[in-house]
């Protein structure tokens, strides 16, 4: 065969057969990348390259660069992958996906006329290497700073920096949209930055927790371990998500252990303090608590004001008035992800449509975000709430005083907390103080009954009521 241009980053072979499976696989990769996520794409599939094919049987050889990241890709996407190439009219009936026959990665397409002559190849360039895992879209300069996350953001700054930082891990905490993940992916374009050849690696915990089961399963833990140790800056999102997994936590606690005795930097997010994380292991949590702990409170109306202005400064036409930026500001407060939704819905639809950007239309694009903000409540508002409607300290909605003068407004805000958050009762107990879900149970029925007999109970609930849905 003769070498022809180069295709998708490596040479092509001439011929119907090379044409068509290079197509095939364009579209191919394109369609996956929108199914599955570009995160998932580009960590799992962006790597592999097309290897041998046999027209007779018309298999097709997909290529990784270890045992471990094709028996993951056969498992999760396998499947997917057999039906798209079915689908594409390529000539392809069957696809096998294997490691490349060399340790350098991936080698050149070769066209497989009988099984027993395949061409030696070159193999690839470090252009096959996968690429980053990060978003490098989120900056630190993309990051708007209020008094609800300013710590949150100085630290992950100072983990990112040339400096070595005086304290590892850096333990984010925070509710659902505040800015958690952004800090992680800016920490990891600013860390790069500087060090360009040091190995970053970011993932999920639940990402975490599937490639050490499949690593376990296709017996390769080592290459598993060595992958994670060999990591300057670790991070790790929604650590919550390995609560009661045994195994899963042990890994991890060696992983953190080995990388913090080695000097390097770590990074964990979840949805709540260390203190607070239920089913997990303690020396995890100490491990977590003994570094720099830094929480993301929601944000305020200034800050989401800002958050705002900002969008709208490079949003271009149709303008967004004053006005509208102050209903969005003062009516989407659950979160900043959903803050920014909203807006770029408004600017969307204009852009779309050529209609102008006012306060009505506002009002009516966003009626469905706007009643379920109105509803989202959460438990520290309540215990918040309570603390200051019957003036007691907020720390004593999660001590274990059991005078009256605490207790009863203690089991009013577990009571709210139950009838306008969709926590459940063992979150409910674990928020106030680690009680069990009984108690919680005990204190819903105590003020139900309450309400009933006792008209001044029934006040206070409705009043609190009024002033957490306002």
């Amino acid at each position: 065969m003769k070498d022809s241009a180069a295709v998708d980053g490596r040479e092509g072979q001439t011929g119907e057969d090379d044409v068509r499976l290079d197509s095939a696989w364009a579209a191919i990769r394109a369609g996956l990348r929108r199914d599955i996520g570009a995160r998932l794409f580009d960590q799992w599939l962006k790597p592999a390259r097309l290897g041998a094919y046999c027209p007779d049987s018309q298999t097709l050889d997909l290529l990784f660069a270890s045992d471990f990241s094709a028996n993951f890709v056969s498992g999760q996407f396998g499947d997917r992958l057999r039906m798209a190439w079915r689908c594409a009219n390529a000539g392809v009936r069957e696809i096998r996906l294997l490691r490349a026959p060399d340790s350098a990665g991936p080698r050149l397409l070769q066209i497989v006329r009988d099984s027993d002559e395949a061409e030696a190849v070159a193999p690839l360039s470090e252009e096959s290497a996968p690429a980053s895992n990060f978003h490098p879209r989120h900056r630190f300069d993309e990051f708007v700073t209020g008094d609800s996350n300013h710590l949150a953001f100085s630290a992950a700054q100072a983990m990112a920096g040339v400096e070595q930082p005086r304290f590892t891990p850096l333990f984010l905490h925070g509710g659902t949209g505040q800015g958690k993940t952004h800090l992680l992916h800016a920490a990891a374009t600013a860390f790069s930055a500087h060090s360009p050849s040091a190995q970053v690696l970011y993932m999920s915990a639940e990402r975490f927790m599937m490639e050490f089961v499949n690593a376990m399963r296709a017996n390769e833990t080592m290459a598993f371990k060595a992958r994670l140790r060999a990591a300057r800056l670790l991070l790790i999102d929604d650590i919550q998500f390995i609560a009661g997994k045994g195994s899963t936590q042990e890994e991890f606690l060696h992983t953190i252990n080995d990388l913090i005795d080695a000097g390097a930097r770590i990074i964990v997010t979840a949805d709540r303090a260390p203190q607070m994380l239920d089913g997990i292991d303690a020396r995890i949590l100490s491990r977590l608590a003994g570094g720099l702990v830094a929480d993301i409170q929601p944000a305020d109306l200034d800050l989401r004001l800002a958050i705002l202005e900002g969008k709208r400064a490079v949003a271009g036409d149709p303008p967004v008035p004053d006005a509208v930026i102050d209903f969005l500001a003062r009516s989407i407060r659950s979160n900043v992800r959903e803050l920014e939704g909203a807006f770029n819905k408004l600017v969307a639809y204009g852009q779309l449509t050529g209609r102008a950007i006012d306060l009505e239309f506002a009002q009516g694009m966003l009626a469905d975000a706007v009643r379920a903000n109105a509803r989202r409540i959460t438990v520290d508002e309540i215990q918040k709430a309570c603390a200051a409607h019957y003036r007691i300290d907020p720390a004593e909605m999660r001590s274990k005083r059991r005078a009256r003068a605490v207790a009863r407004p203690r089991q009013v805000a577990m009571y709210l907390a139950k009838k306008m958050t969709p926590r459940s009762l063992p979150e409910i107990g674990r928020i106030f103080g680690g009680r069990d879900h009984s108690t919680v149970i005990h204190a819903v029925r105590t003020i139900e009954d309450l309400r009933q007999s006792n008209p001044d109970i029934d006040a206070d609930i409705r009043a609190l009521q009024r002033q957490l849905e306002g």
